[in-house]
C-alpha cells in the first residue's frame, strides 16, 4: 500500500508539472492590457501611504518561532543554517494570512542585515521565482523531488527572508474569498507591512537589525510602496519601528511610459522586429501616462511585435526554451551556473507534494488550488500607479540607499527602459558610466548619482538575473549590503 502511495504521488507531481498556470511574463501582460483598455477601472493615481494606510494588527506571536522550524526539507542536502517557514496572519476578521519562508545568514547570522525579497506578477509568488530558481539557497532537481545547494545563495550575504504576497498567492490565503477581487497595489503595501510588524515580533532579534527590501519585475511598485509605508509610519511615531536601511530593485516596472517605450526600442536595437513595425510603433504609439487606449494602427504595430517575439523566452532573449517538462525518474546533472529552461516545472512538482508542505508548514487550511507559481486565483487587480518615481524622489531626500539594476539580455522590462525611467528625473551623476569586474571580467556597467541612487547593469543576465549570472548577482548584493561601490578594478 505504501508503494503504491508513493507511486500515485510521483505520478501525480508529474502529471501537475506538464499544466501549471500562467508565469510571470503572463502576469505583468495581463496587467498593462488591462491598464490600456478604454474602459478600464484601475486605478493609476499616486501612492501615498497617508492614504492608503489601513491601520496595523498586530498579535502576540508567543513560541510561534519555533513552531516554524523546519528541520529539513525533502531531498535537501545538509546545511548548517536554520530555516523557518510558516504563516502570519495579517488580518484576523478576514482570515487573511500570509506564507513565508526564512533562512538565516550562512555564517554571522547575528550581524548580517535582514533582506526581505518580493517577485511580482503582480501575482507570482517568491518561493517559485525568487527562493527555488534564483537567490535561495536551494535549486529543484529535474526528479521534482530532490534539492541541491545554490553556491551563490544570498543568505551568504544577509538572513534571508521570502515573502509569498498577496492573498492568493502561492500559499498565501483569505477565509474571505471576495479579498481576492480587492487586489492591488494598496492592499498589498498595507498587508505586507502588517505581516513585517508580526514577524519581528516573532523573530525579536531583528528588530533593531539593519532591514533592506529587495524585489524584481512588478516588485518595482511593491518594494517602494512597501519602504514609503514604513517611513510614513516611521515618522508618525517619530521612531524607526522598522530599521530600513534601503532598497534594491532589478528590471523593475517603476514608470510606464517609459517601460513600454523602451521594450520596443529594445526590441528594435536587438533586431527582434523590423524597421517598419518599429517606425509605426513611434509613429502611432502615445505612451504616456494620460492617454487614452491605443490608436488601430498602434494596437497592429504592436501586435505585430508581440508575434514576433512570441517564440523566443523574452525575459531573456538569448536562453534556450524548454523543450520538455517531464519530470525525470533519475535527476539530471544539476548546475548553478547554467540555468535549466525548464526549472519552472520541477519548482512546481516539488512545491505541490504533500511532504514538502508538511515540512515547510504550509497549505495547513488545505487550499482548494495547487500551489502555483503565479496566481489563478486572482483575477483582477484594482489599483496600479503610473510610476512610482516621486517614492524614488522620497527616499533621495530621506536618504535611503537605492539601487536599481537591470539584466541586459531582459526584454520584458529591459535596461533601455530603467534608463529612460531615470533620465526622466534628471539626476545629477556623481561617478561616469564604467564597467565594474568581477574575477578579472566584465561584470556590468554602473553610474551613480546625487541622493544615494546607483544603477547597474549586470552583462548576461536576463529578467531573473540571480537564476542567469548568480556570481555577478551575489557580487552586486554584497556591495550593496556592504555599502561600497561595485568594483571599479580588474583585480
Amino acid at each position: 500500500m505504501e508503494k503504491l502511495l508513493l507511486f500515485i504521488t510521483f505520478f501525480s507531481s508529474y502529471f501537475t508539472a506538464l499544466s501549471f498556470g500562467k508565469n510571470q511574463i503572463e502576469a505583468l501582460s495581463h496587467l498593462y492590457e488591462a491598464k490600456l483598455r478604454s474602459n478600464s477601472t484601475i486605478d493609476k493615481s499616486h501612492f501615498i501611504a497617508s492614504h492608503n494606510f489601513l491601520g496595523t494588527e498586530v498579535n502576540p506571536q508567543n513560541e510561534m518561532k519555533e513552531r516554524d522550524r523546519i528541520e529539513k526539507l525533502p531531498g535537501q542536502p545538509p546545511v548548517r543554517f536554520k530555516q523557518y517557514g510558516g504563516y502570519v496572519t495579517v488580518n484576523q476578521k478576514a482570515g487573511r494570512a500570509f506564507y513565508y519562508y526564512f533562512a538565516e545568514a550562512q555564517h554571522s547570522k547575528e550581524s548580517l542585515p535582514l533582506l526581505l525579497w518580493l517577485n511580482g506578477g503582480p501575482g507570482c509568488s517568491s518561493l517559485a521565482y525568487g527562493a527555488m530558481q534564483e537567490l535561495g539557497p536551494f535549486r529543484v532537481k529535474s526528479d521534482g523531488k530532490t534539492l541541491f545547494k545554490n553556491k551563490y545563495a544570498w543568505n551568504y550575504a544577509a538572513n534571508l527572508l521570502f515573502l509569498e504576497s498577496p492573498a492568493g498567492v502561492g500559499f498565501s490565503y483569505s477565509n474571505t474569498t471576495s479579498d481576492y477581487e480587492k487586489s492591488g497595489d494598496r492592499i498589498t503595501a498595507n498587508d505586507n507591512y502588517i505581516f513585517l510588524l508580526n514577524w519581528l515580533e516573532r523573530f525579536p532579534e531583528y528588530k533593531n537589525r539593519d532591514f533592506y527590501i529587495s524585489g524584481e519585475s512588478y516588485a518595482g511598485h511593491y518594494v517602494p510602496q512597501l519602504a514609503h509605508t514604513i517611513l510614513y509610519n516611521n515618522k508618525k511615531v517619530n521612531k524607526n519601528v522598522i530599521n530600513l536601511k534601503g532598497i534594491i530593485i532589478g528590471n523593475a516596472v517603476i514608470n510606464d511610459e517609459t517601460d513600454r517605450r523602451g521594450m520596443y526600442d529594445y526590441f528594435a536595437s536587438h533586431a527582434l522586429i523590423s524597421d517598419g513595425t518599429w517606425n509605426k510603433i513611434q509613429k502611432y504609439c502615445n505612451f504616456t501616462a494620460d492617454s487614452s487606449e491605443d490608436s488601430d494602427e498602434c494596437t497592429d504595430a504592436t501586435t505585430e511585435a508581440k508575434r514576433n517575439v512570441n517564440s523566443i523566452d523574452i525575459y531573456n532573449i538569448y536562453a534556450p526554451l524548454c523543450s520538455n517538462t517531464s519530470l525525470t525518474d533519475k535527476p539530471k546533472k544539476a548546475s548553478i551556473e547554467n540555468m535549466d529552461p525548464c526549472s519552472e516545472y520541477y519548482v512546481y512538482a516539488y512545491m505541490n507534494r504533500p511532504d514538502v508542505q508538511e515540512a515547510l508548514h504550509a497549505n495547513v487550511t488545505k487550499l482548494d488550488h495547487d500551489w502555483e507559481p503565479c496566481s489563478d486565483v486572482i483575477k483582477d487587480w484594482g489599483d496600479s500607479p503610473s510610476t512610482i518615481l516621486p517614492l524614488l524622489r522620497e527616499f533621495m531626500a530621506n536618504r535611503l540607499r537605492v539601487w536599481i539594476f537591470s539584466g541586459d539580455t531582459d526584454g520584458r522590462v529591459p535596461v533601455t527602459s530603467t534608463k529612460y525611467s531615470i533620465n526622466k528625473m534628471k539626476l545629477e551623476e556623481t561617478t561616469m558610466w564604467r564597467p565594474w569586474f568581477l574575477s578579472g571580467e566584465v561584470g556590468g556597467y554602473t553610474q551613480v548619482y546625487k541622493g544615494n541612487i546607483t544603477f547597474a547593469t549586470i552583462r548576461g543576465a536576463g529578467h531573473q538575473v540571480p537564476s542567469y549570472q548568480p556570481a555577478r548577482a551575489l557580487s552586486l548584493i554584497k556591495h550593496f549590503l556592504g555599502g561600497t561601490d561595485l568594483n571599479s578594478s580588474r583585480q
